[in-house]
């Protein structure tokens, strides 16, 4: 099943009860065949992917993730779970190859991130959206340009990164440390220049983020949110109501960028990504420090000047470019009506902007009663 996997592109195999095996193409279920698997198969098939480290955690907690390496043929990243009390697994191939930002179509600027000496990096996005292939990249591009000491927390460990110019030591929760929040109490001591937590689910291990861009490290970091607004909400409300004006100053001083991503379908079949990226400037810092966080996407959109790009402004990019269809892009946009009027007059900043926000109002004006 797996040597499938590799020869037909799949991102993931699914295995459940009275189900038959099914690949995930470009989105889409593909069965393997019709005959469902059985409850032993499910469950010999889970023994046999399982190492030894991780039965007990999955006896212990009904869930296990890890990492599978299969000689001459590839790596997935596994998660083993319960469900209805019976066994199940999701496979998700992992490329040997290390991606860089050309081959993941991100924006080239995204580069300069990794040259930062020291602040915060996000990478976000919904499960699936590429953040894991995002920080390889961004990792890759340390290791071959200006290298350091790379030191990696992850769970589970990914993409497998050969020192170039960098030192790069990975650590996998529950093989190498206990936890996140042990390895990044112990993470200054191993004196990195670049610090990588593979996703931030605490207020500890934000905290700890947050304190080490204040000590001179660049730290990158994933997040589960859909834009930038949305992950400057889950990281303020990792804290309590009263430390909120001290973190937003923090944040304010130390955020460097927050790169959000969707994989869409595309027109060719495959799959594209959309790309929002919020970085660093005076105005940005400001609505931060004040917690202004409504406001910050206007100012994205009018600082592309600075590598900056809303989500509605890259999708129209990837629709003019034909590379996702307008019915897909209207689908995901923020602002389904901004990004219509967008592709109707073919611009999206400058004149045609305040065209844009004229047409808004006077379709605001007729939905109210009042444009006749």
């Amino acid at each position: 099943m797996l040597s499938t996997v590799i020869k037909r592109e799949a991102s993931d195999l699914l295995i459940s009860i009275n189900a038959p095996p099914t690949l995930k193409m470009a989105g889409r279920m593909t069965p393997l065949g019709e005959a469902p698997l059985s409850q032993a198969q499910v469950k010999a098939l889970v023994n046999v992917a399982l190492p030894d480290s991780q039965r007990e955690r999955l006896q212990r907690e009904q869930e296990a993730n890890f990492t599978l390496s299969v000689p001459r043929l590839g790596r997935f990243r596994v998660s083993a779970f319960q469900q209805r009390g019976q066994p199940a697994m999701v496979l998700r191939r992992i490329s040997f190859d290390i991606p860089t930002l050309e081959s993941l179509s991100l924006p080239a600027s995204l580069g300069d991130l990794v040259t930062i000496k020291r602040g915060l990096v996000f990478v976000v996005g919904g499960t699936g959206s590429g953040k894991s292939s995002t920080l390889a990249a961004l990792i890759q591009r340390r290791n071959t340009t200006i290298g350091g000491h790379i030191l990696c927390i992850e769970d589970p460990i990914e993409y497998i990164h050969a020192h170039q110019n960098a030192i790069i030591n990975q650590r996998e929760v529950g093989v190498d440390t206990e936890s996140f929040e042990i390895a990044l109490k112990n993470t200054l001591r191993q004196a990195p220049d670049v610090i990588m937590i593979g996703e931030v689910r605490s207020q500890e291990t934000m905290q700890h983020a947050l304190s080490f861009a204040e000590t001179g490290h660049l730290c990158l970091a994933t997040l589960h949110a859909n834009n930038a607004n949305q992950a400057l909400d889950r990281i303020i409300n990792f804290f309590p109501v009263e430390r909120h004006p001290q973190v937003w100053l923090d944040l304010s001083l130390n955020l460097r960028a927050i790169v959000a991503q969707q994989l869409l379908p595309a027109t060719n079949g495959g799959r594209q990504v959309a790309v929002e990226v919020l970085r660093h400037s005076p105005l940005i810092g400001d609505l931060i420090r004040k917690g202004k966080v409504p406001e910050i996407k206007e100012l994205i959109g009018r600082s592309n000047d600075l590598g900056m790009q809303t989500f509605d402004q890259s999708l129209y990019r990837l629709f003019r470019e034909g590379l996702i269809s307008e019915d897909v892009a209207l689908v995901h946009a923020d602002s389904a009506n901004e990004l219509r009027l967008m592709i109707q007059f073919g611009h999206e900043t400058g004149e045609a902007a305040n065209q844009v926000k004229e047409n808004l109002r006077h379709l605001r004006l007729q939905e109210d009663g009042e444009g006749f």
